[in-house]
């Protein structure tokens, strides 16, 4: 019956984290998704990393377009900010109210359709310009809502439910935000619970554009024979690049790095990724290397999953604009017009 609202109360020894929050202050509505949808389990990993970097849900602002994926954010943070904008316009939803308040969390919530084709010039260009925010791409190749045809991500030579085979060339969505410049690079999927909530947890504490491109099965429409984006099949062609996991306010810990041992990547706010890489020529911090490392996976029908790459420099739009500190939107009228004087000399600075 998922039209009936979840009960308010739980199990009073349900574990808390340090705000005092279970699990269940995380969640949102019960979901209406078909039974099986990978969403879901992004829902919950979601809800799983909110919960473990103890975050006020009050200090979320989630924003979705259009589509299955952009429903999910009913489904969780329930006591969040939030926002359902138009067919692939979250990303420029989500840039001015980020300009306008730079104090909460951002999470942007997208798919497929709604990022790689009519929203793909604003996926770029939220990209390119360092939004501070998490975009995560529900990807599982095809139109859910409108009966399964192939989405701009959907492979070439995989088929549709009803046989046909696709014969365009698909988008890469994390390779095109490597090209385009974002800090945070990742993909998982969403059979990998433990991959993604780290995953989604460093995004979060990453202060830049950060996007997790996350394969997520449609069992209605895209979980055949056949399909490259079904459980079996990515399950068996799963390549996963590293194992980590986030800490959250220790002191740094250095170690001499050796092929196949840790190596810790530290974040702007001074927490820290802790990486087990399994491949020893493998470097996050290496743009080009990643790029050609998911080409060259492509190649033999391999889905590279983990942290592709992170940035060692801040590169994030309120740095780059100089906005001040203080949220713009908890600024007075007198601090948002400096006057005309200051306009004329603007003005002048202009001849």
């Amino acid at each position: 019956m998922s039209y009936l609202a979840k009960p308010k109360f739980h199990h009073p020894a349900l574990p808390e984290n340090t705000l005092g929050y279970t699990r269940r202050d995380y969640e949102g509505a019960i979901s209406t998704l078909c039974a099986g949808c990978g969403h879901d389990s992004i829902t919950a990993a979601i809800v799983e990393a909110c919960f473990e970097l103890s975050i006020a849900p009050h200090r979320v602002a989630k924003i979705s377009g259009i589509g299955c994926s952009s429903k999910t954010p009913t489904y969780f943070l329930g006591n969040s900010h939030g926002f359902n904008s138009v067919h692939g316009r979250m990303p420029s939803v989500l840039t001015g109210a980020s300009l306008a308040n730079r104090d909460l969390i951002y999470l942007g919530v997208s798919g497929d359709g709604d990022s790689a084709s009519i929203g793909l010039g604003q996926f770029a260009h939220a990209l390119r310009r360092g939004v501070n925010m998490v975009y995560i791409v529900e990807n599982n190749g095809v139109y859910g809502l409108t009966k399964g045809q192939f989405s701009a991500t959907a492979d070439d030579g995989s088929k549709s439910k009803q046989g046909v085979v696709n014969i365009d060339k698909p988008i890469d969505l994390t390779a095109l935000a490597l090209q385009l410049g974002a800090s945070y690079v990742a993909r998982s999927f969403s059979g990998d619970k433990a991959q993604l909530v780290s995953l989604i947890k460093g995004a979060i504490e990453h202060e830049g554009a950060a996007l997790v491109d996350v394969i997520s099965p449609c069992v209605a429409f895209n979980n055949h024979v056949g399909s490259t984006k079904s459980y079996d099949y990515v399950r068996e062609h799963n390549i996963a690049v590293n194992r980590l996991d986030v800490i959250v306010g220790r002191t740094p810990i250095t170690v001499d790095y050796e092929p196949g041992k840790l190596e810790l990547v530290q974040q702007h706010d001074g927490s820290w990724l802790r990486l087990r890489k399994l491949n020893a020529e493998y470097s996050v911090h290496d743009r080009r290397a990643a790029i050609d490392f998911l080409l060259e996976h492509e190649a033999k029908s391999e889905i590279v999953t983990g942290l592709l790459y992170v940035a060692s420099d801040k590169d994030e739009l309120h740095a780059d604009l100089n906005t001040t500190d203080t949220p713009l939107n908890a600024l007075s009228q007198k601090e948002l017009c400096p006057g005309m004087a200051r306009l004329e000399e603007i003005n002048a600075s202009l001849g």
